[in-house]
C-alpha cells in the first residue's frame, strides 16, 4: 500500500512539474559589446552592434537592446527586425519582447510582412500565443491586388485574415471598399462585409449590409439591404450576385430593377442583368412599369426579357402575358414589344379591353408615335371581333370581320375600320336610351367613330345586307354573332389583377426564403442561364380603306 501511494505520488508529482516549467528563456547569441551598468540600467546588460536574441523560434536582431535576463525582457534600439520562422518578419525603430508571455511590441514605422502581403503602420502588437498581431495607429495593407488602409486591425496569422471593427478603405484598380466592419483574407482575396458598406467603381456603387467579394476573382454576394446602382440602372433584391468581369448580376427575391432613363420598373423574384449586352431577364412573379403619356402600364409574364440600349428597347414576355393600363388592359400567350419601331405585338390568342369594349382576334399590333409618345393605331388580324354590352338592356353589341384597324385619341380608340366579311349586331337607343331597335347586317366593311364607351356612328360598305329589327321580333338565339365568346370575367380592372392566382404564392414563398441567407463562409451561387429565344411574326400589310362609301 505504501508503495502505491508512493508511485501516486511520484506520478503526481511529475504532473505538477510539467505543468509548473518555467518559460524557456530569450537567448544572446550576438553581440559585438556587451556592459553591466547597475546605476544606469540596474538588473540589465548594455548589447550594442549587431545584436541577435533568440526565443521559441523567434529571430529578433537590432542594433542595441537591453536585456533584462531574470525578467526574461528585452528592449531593442535601431533597426529592429523579429522574424518568426520564413511567413513573418516585423521591423520597426524600436521594439519589446516579453519571453515570459511571448508577446511584442514594436513602434516607430513599423512593417510587418508575409508572402501575401505587407502592414505599414506606426505601432503593433503582436501576442505569439494567439498569433495575433493589432494596431490602433492607421495602418496600410499592401499586396498583389489590394491597399487596404484602417485607423485599426487585427491579423490572424494562422488564418492569414485581417479584422477591421473600424473605418477601413480597400483600393483596388477597379473599385474601391469602404466598411467599418471588414473581415480580409490576404491569401484568397476574400473579403466579408458586415454594417453599412460600399464598393464604387468606375461604372457602378454597390451598397450593402452583409456580403461577400472576391477581390482577386472579382465576383461577390451580397444578403442584405444591398443594391447596384449604375448610371441609369438600380438593382435590388434580397440576395445579390456580381461578377464584375462580365458586368453581370443577378438578384433573388423581392427583386427590384429602376431603369431611370426609361422610366422603366422591372420587378419579380429571380432576376439577371447583362449590363455590357444592355439586357435583362426577370421571371417568378415578374412584372414590367412604364411610363406612358403619365400612364403607368403594368405588363406580367411568367419570364420578361428587357433588351437593347435607349430608344432601341424590346420587351418580350412569355406565357400568359397580361398587361393593365387606366383605359387599357389586355391577354396574350406572348408578347414583342420594339420601342424603336413603336410596334407591340400580342400573339396567341390575344384579347384586349379598351374602356368597355372587347376586341380580340388571331394577332394583335399596338402601333405607338416616338414622336408623342402616346398610342397611334391598331390592328387585329384574323378573326377580328368586337363586343361590347349594351348601355342598359342585357345585350351585347357586336361587330366581327376578317382584319381590323383602329385609330387612337388620347390614348382612346375613337376610329374603327373592319374589313371584308363583315357582320353587326348593334342596339339602336335615342337620346332617351329608349331602344329603337336592334341593327343586323353584313357588309364588305364598316367604319365606326367611337366615344369612349360608345359607339357614336356606324357605316357600311359595298354589298351591304341587313336591317333593324324591333326587340320582339329577333329571336334571342339570333342575336349572337359565330364565334361569339364573352370574357368579362377575364377582364384585368387593376394593376394586381396582371398576376393570375398561382403566380402570387412566389410572394408568400419569397417572404420565408429571406431568413435564409448564406452564412459568411459559404460562396456565391453560380449564375443561370436562359434561352432567350422569341417567336416573332411580322406586321400586316396596310389594307386600303378609299373605296366608295354608302351609308345605310
Amino acid at each position: 500500500m505504501k508503495k502505491y501511494i508512493f508511485f501516486v505520488g511520484l506520478l503526481l508529482l511529475s504532473f505538477s512539474n510539467a505543468f509548473a516549467q518555467k518559460p524557456s528563456t530569450i537567448v544572446i547569441e550576438n553581440s559585438d559589446f556587451s556592459d553591466l551598468n547597475e546605476i544606469e540600467l540596474p538588473g540589465a546588460f548594455l548589447l550594442t552592434g549587431n545584436v541577435r536574441a533568440v526565443h521559441d523560434g523567434v529571430v529578433l536582431t537590432c542594433n542595441k537592446a537591453y536585456y533584462y535576463k531574470n525578467e526574461n525582457y528585452i528592449k531593442a534600439f535601431g533597426d529592429v527586425q523579429m522574424v518568426q520562422g520564413d511567413t513573418l518578419f516585423l521591423n520597426g525603430k524600436y521594439a519589446e519582447y516579453n519571453g515570459n508571455v511571448k508577446q511584442a511590441f514594436a513602434t516607430g514605422n513599423v512593417v510587418m510582412r508575409s508572402p501575401e502581403m505587407s502592414l505599414v503602420t506606426d505601432t503593433i502588437n503582436f501576442d505569439r500565443v494567439k498569433q495575433e498581431a493589432y494596431y490602433n495607429s492607421n495602418g496600410t495593407i499592401v499586396n498583389k491586388e489590394n491597399t487596404l488602409k484602417s485607423k485599426s486591425g487585427r491579423y490572424y496569422v494562422t488564418q492569414k485574415k485581417y479584422q477591421f471593427l473600424t473605418a477601413v478603405t480597400i483600393t483596388n484598380p477597379e473599385y474601391v471598399i469602404k466598411s467599418n466592419h471588414l473581415d480580409y483574407y490576404t491569401n484568397s482575396g476574400h473579403s466579408y462585409l458586415f454594417g453599412p458598406s460600399t464598393i464604387t467603381g468606375k461604372e457602378n456603387f454597390i451598397y450593402t449590409e452583409k456580403g461577400f467579394y472576391d477581390t482577386k476573382k472579382n465576383k461577390a454576394h451580397f444578403v442584405k439591404n444591398s443594391y447596384i446602382k449604375y448610371n441609369d440602372r438600380l438593382i435590388k433584391g434580397d440576395s445579390l450576385y456580381y461578377d464584375r468581369n462580365q458586368e453581370f448580376a443577378s438578384a433573388t427575391r423581392n427583386v427590384k430593377i429602376t431603369d431611370s432613363i426609361n422610366k422603366a420598373i422591372i420587378k419579380g423574384h429571380y432576376g439577371e442583368v447583362y449590363r455590357n449586352k444592355d439586357s435583362l431577364f426577370i421571371t417568378k412573379r415578374a412584372s414590367v412599369r412604364t411610363l406612358m403619356e403619365q400612364d403607368s402600364m403594368f405588363i406580367h409574364g411568367k419570364r420578361l426579357v428587357v433588351t437593347g440600349k435607349q430608344g432601341e428597347r424590346v420587351i418580350r414576355g412569355y406565357n400568359n402575358v397580361r398587361f393593365f393600363k387606366t383605359d387599357m388592359s389586355g391577354k396574350c400567350d406572348s408578347l414583342h414589344s420594339d420601342q424603336k419601331r413603336g410596334l407591340t405585338q400580342l400573339i396567341g390568342r390575344p384579347i384586349l379591353w379598351n374602356f368597355d369594349n372587347q376586341l380580340t382576334g388571331d394577332v394583335m399590333h399596338l402601333i405607338g408615335n416616338n414622336q408623342t409618345e402616346k398610342l397611334d393605331s391598331l390592328k387585329v388580324l384574323n378573326n377580328a371581333f368586337i363586343i361590347s354590352k349594351d348601355t342598359i338592356g342585357t345585350g351585347y353589341n357586336q361587330v366581327k370581320g376578317l382584319n381590323l384597324y383602329g385609330k387612337f385619341k388620347d390614348n382612346k380608340l375613337y376610329e374603327v375600320d373592319i374589313e371584308k366579311n363583315t357582320e353587326v349586331i348593334y342596339y339602336l337607343r335615342n337620346d332617351e336610351q329608349e331602344l329603337i331597335g336592334i341593327n343586323k347586317n353584313t357588309s364588305s366593311k364598316i367604319n365606326m367613330i367611337l366615344d369612349g364607351k360608345t359607339i357614336e356612328t356606324i357605316t357600311f360598305f359595298n354589298n351591304v345586307d341587313g336591317e333593324i329589327y324591333p326587340e320582339a321580333e329577333l329571336p334571342e338565339n339570333t342575336r349572337k354573332l359565330r364565334g361569339f365568346v364573352w370574357r368579362g370575367d377575364e377582364r384585368i380592372k387593376t394593376k394586381e389583377d396582371i398576376f393570375p392566382p398561382e403566380e402570387n404564392e412566389y410572394d408568400v414563398k419569397a417572404a420565408a426564403d429571406v431568413k435564409a441567407e448564406l452564412k459568411d463562409d459559404e460562396l456565391p451561387m453560380e449564375p443561370r442561364k436562359e434561352t432567350l429565344e422569341y417567336d416573332k411574326k411580322p406586321a400586316a400589310k396596310k389594307v386600303s380603306t378609299s373605296k366608295k362609301s354608302a351609308k345605310k
